[in-house]
């Protein structure tokens, strides 16, 4: 600072005084052995501008990916550690290796294919016939032969060179290895300035004795994969037979299908055990789709068109209104209103249920962290799990048709208006609930005036996040009965029929967009309110 009241200097970077001591000293409690190496080559790299390391590490070069398990940069462990084996399989190749035994194996079938014909035109001949077509077969197999010959031994006089560009290879990847090994090391030392416990430091034996028996395991078998003619063949395909010998007597049987027949049997008999259960979530579930296929497709369309189209004004603008109204006309001038009905009327099924149980176990999870924790696992599962497997068990719990197809979109759907729902419950701030509860808000008047109100944008982010992914659901839908657009998109892919697959795809992106410029037009006014 000057000296005036009113004005400051601005202190250059350079101008900068390090407390070198300090420096070094967390330098050597950093790098443990050579610390003193390190402060110095660490120094070096502070007082470079250049882009290209300044330091070179001789151990890092010679070691290689062992150094770097030692230090616990295992980054770049597994970076060179591919580069070198890279190397060592050129290296292998051109040393023992046979580069022109793939082409040796050809030439030979090759001739074996001719002589084949050969004796199919003798056997012509001695029958009275013209051999001449499996004579001029054997000939140009033969000379397809000499070819493949003569580049098997182009490729074997190249194996020199093959040896000699992988011992360039693998010193050029020794020299980058020393040469960025501190500059990486640096950069792990000042993460570790950071939080000392959650990066390594030193040069720890339990490290160095994990990259040891890495490399000894992976580069090995690699590279006697990649350079011997025939390999071992438990290397080319895991022993499955040999393994399940071990579990199962029976020598027909495998793992496989001892595991998938106990599944089948154990599912077979929950879905006779759980039929009442079964059928009456079913009922609930075509309740509410009847419902509202009712509402959209029992009542007139200029109706039903004249409402959306009102909904979507007052909601969301005039904007959003006009774009409606053009869908609308789109999927109506087309022929797929009714169509286009029942799969808004599968997807507001779906989502009513997603939102009707998400909100309130969201909430539930964002006020106890324990019950969270309890049920993340399984919306991970809900969420990772690919879509199709969820179709096995839902045919075999409930059947086909629309009511299953709602089901399988609920558990794909319900996951992000869950986790948002709680995001944004956990997101209130501690000092406002505090103030609440000092001014006498009981907890549901905590919960209604306070958590929900502030964790509104979280919520309806899920909602919108769970329609769009239950639209995403509606072409599988239809592969186990399902009806809606999904349907036309079926049929298009069975007889690809690329007009038609296209044109429902077009009224599958506008019914999607129509709904989610409603619904965001709906939170921004009311955001702005």
């Amino acid at each position: 600072m000057s000296e005036d009241k009113g004005t400051a200097s601005v202190v250059a970077a350079s101008d900068i005084e390090v407390d070198h001591a300090s420096l070094d000293a967390s330098i050597a409690e950093f790098a443990g052995k050579n610390g003193d190496y390190y402060a110095e080559q660490f120094h070096k790299i502070h007082g470079s501008t250049s882009l290209w390391p300044n330091t070179f590490n001789w151990v890092a070069a010679l070691l290689g990916p062992i150094w770097s398990a030692a230090r616990g940069a295992w980054g770049m462990f597994w970076g060179f550690l591919i580069l070198e084996m890279i190397a060592w399989v050129q290296i292998g190749r051109g040393w023992w290796g046979d580069p022109g035994s793939s082409f040796f194996e050809r030439a030979e079938k090759q001739r074996e294919r001719a002589a084949g014909f050969l004796e199919r035109a003798e056997s012509a001949r001695a029958a009275g016939e013209d051999p001449t077509r499996f004579e001029k077969l054997a000939e140009n197999i033969g000379n397809a032969a000499e070819k493949s010959e003569a580049l098997g031994q182009a490729a074997s006089s190249e194996a020199l060179g093959i040896l000699i560009g992988g011992l360039v290879l693998l010193v050029l990847f020794k020299a980058l290895q020393g040469l960025y090994a501190n500059s990486v090391y640096e950069k792990q030392f000042s993460r570790w300035r950071i939080d000392r416990k959650a990066v390594e430091s030193g040069v720890k034996p339990r490290n160095m004795i994990l990259g040891v028996a890495l490399v000894v395991l992976v580069a090995p078998l690699t590279v006697y994969k990649f350079t011997v003619d025939s390999p071992l063949e438990v290397l080319n395909a895991f022993p499955e037979r040999a393994v399940s010998s071990v579990f199962i007597d029976s020598e027909n049987d495998t793992l496989f299908t001892e595991l998938a027949g106990w599944l089948e049997l154990k599912i077979d008999n929950a879905a006779v055990a759980g039929a009442g259960a079964f059928d009456g979530i079913t009922a609930s579930v075509r309740w509410v789709l009847d419902g509202l296929s009712l509402a959209l497709i029992g009542t007139p369309w200029p109706v039903v068109m004249l409402v959306i189209c009102v909904v979507a004004w007052r909601a969301a603008g005039p904007r959003v209104a006009i774009f409606t109204a053009a869908s609308l006309a789109y999927i109506a001038l087309l022929g797929y209103w009714e169509i286009a009905m029942e799969t808004v009327a599968l997807v507001g099924a779906a989502v009513f249920i997603c939102v009707l149980f998400g909100i309130p176990l969201g909430i539930w999870f964002g006020k106890s962290r324990r019950a969270y924790n309890a049920a993340e696992p399984v919306l991970d599962l809900m969420q990772t799990l690919p879509a199709f497997v969820y179709l096995i068990p839902i045919i075999a719990f409930f059947g086909t048709g629309n009511p299953p197809g709602i089901l399988a979109t609920i558990i794909f759907g319900m996951p992000p208006v869950i986790r948002l729902t709680s995001l944004g419950v956990r997101g209130v701030p501690e000092s406002i609930k505090e103030a609440a509860v000092a001014f006498g808000a009981s907890r549901f008047q905590l919960l209604k005036d306070v958590e929900v109100p502030l964790a509104l944008p979280s919520i309806m982010t899920g909602v919108n996040q769970t329609i769009l992914m239950c639209l995403s659901m509606v072409v599988i839908i239809s592969l186990i009965g399902g009806g809606g657009l999904g349907k036309v998109i079926l049929e298009a892919l069975q007889y690809a029929a690329k007009g038609p697959g296209l044109l429902g795809g077009f009224a599958i992106l506008f019914v999607a967009m129509v709904i989610d410029r409603i619904v965001q037009g709906a939170f921004r006014r009311a955001d702005q309110k």
